[in-house]
């Protein structure tokens, strides 16, 4: 029996670049207006065709950035909830698949892997099963399976309204340099969600209806400087509260020489604006002589793109 087809989808880790949060809504959503921008720290799904119609998972976590009580390896995991949508929207009566999930991105981190990890399956599944789903198909079964799968589609920079899902790319022609400081611990988004609520407790917060031209134009001409001193995170104050300790990361960071930093979405990844890329090669040298975990990246980097469309060495079985 011939082997079968393997496909390989690499996708990209995010940063709010600025994130508004409006108030609690009935439906149990806030409504936010950020900037996203994809950045090269990619993880990595490839499917491969079982003869069985059911979705396996395995991961594998080159950077040792797991949570120690895992990840779920079921139909809970957001790339097998992504695997039976396209399998579903394309009517195929057997779609079984293998799923492989490479981590890089941060767990738990506020920088959406488990989103990335959804738009790699439904990229991968759709080439692998040759479910012909469009582009427009693929990014409104994305939008049904949370608020941040659309843009690891999509990649590069992009103002995000709603619940984040109504996306607007966004002009970003010069490459932008950041240090990421990964936590050794996640944050729960709901909980953080809930944090903000509680401290905002009592007063007026409006509905974001816009992005903030002034961020859009620095993103536009590349001025460090000017996107420094406009970096927004409505989410921070609540990820700080559940981790205080990143107060001190954050005092580090500006201490050893970044323009600006943040929390990372809902944490507790933090972000580090650095001017080019030799300051975010030093900076990430001297927070690490200091004992924190920091990697250099740049963005915008592109979205979701096929790595590899190979016969596969085996067949995936239990």
């Amino acid at each position: 029996m011939a082997a079968p087809r393997s496909v390989t989808v690499r996708t990209p880790g995010k940063i709010n670049v600025s994130l508004k949060v409006g108030p609690l809504r009935p439906d149990g959503y806030h409504s936010v207006a950020s900037v996203y921008l994809a950045v090269s720290l990619f993880e990595e799904v490839t499917a491969t065709a079982l003869e069985t119609d059911e979705i396996q998972l395995t991961l594998s976590d080159p950077d040792g950035r797991l949570p120690q009580e895992g990840i779920p390896l079921d139909g809970n995991n957001l790339a097998a909830r992504a695997a039976r949508a396209v399998a579903s929207r394309a009517g195929l009566a057997q779609a079984g698949v293998h799923l492989h999930i490479t981590k890089r991105v941060p767990v738990a981190g506020g920088m959406g892997g488990g989103s990335a990890d959804a738009a790699a399956a439904l990229l991968a599944c759709n080439e692998l099963w040759n479910a012909g789903l469009t582009p427009a198909e693929l990014a409104g079964l994305a939008a049904g399976l949370g608020a941040d799968v659309p843009f690891a589609l999509l990649g590069g920079a992009a103002a995000g309204l709603g619940v984040g899902d109504r996306l607007t790319p966004v002009p970003a022609p010069h490459r932008l340099h950041w240090v990421l400081v990964p936590a050794p611990y996640g944050l729960s988004t709901p909980q953080v969600y809930a944090a903000v609520d509680r401290l905002r407790s009592g007063t007026d917060v409006a509905e974001p209806t816009e992005v903030d031209p002034v961020i859009l134009a620095a993103l536009a001409d590349g001025n460090t400087s000017a996107l420094a001193g406009v970096l927004v995170n409505d989410l921070q104050p609540a990820a700080l509260e559940l981790a205080p300790g990143l107060r001190t990361v954050l005092e580090a960071g500006t201490r050893l020489g970044a323009l600006a930093g943040m929390v990372s979405g809902s944490g507790p990844t933090l972000a580090f604006l650095a001017a080019d890329e030799a300051a975010a090669s030093a900076l990430a040298a001297a927070l690490r002589t200091e004992g924190h975990s920091a990697l250099a990246v740049y963005g915008p980097a592109e979205g979701a793109v096929t790595a590899a469309d190979t016969t596969a060495h085996q067949t995936y079985r239990k």
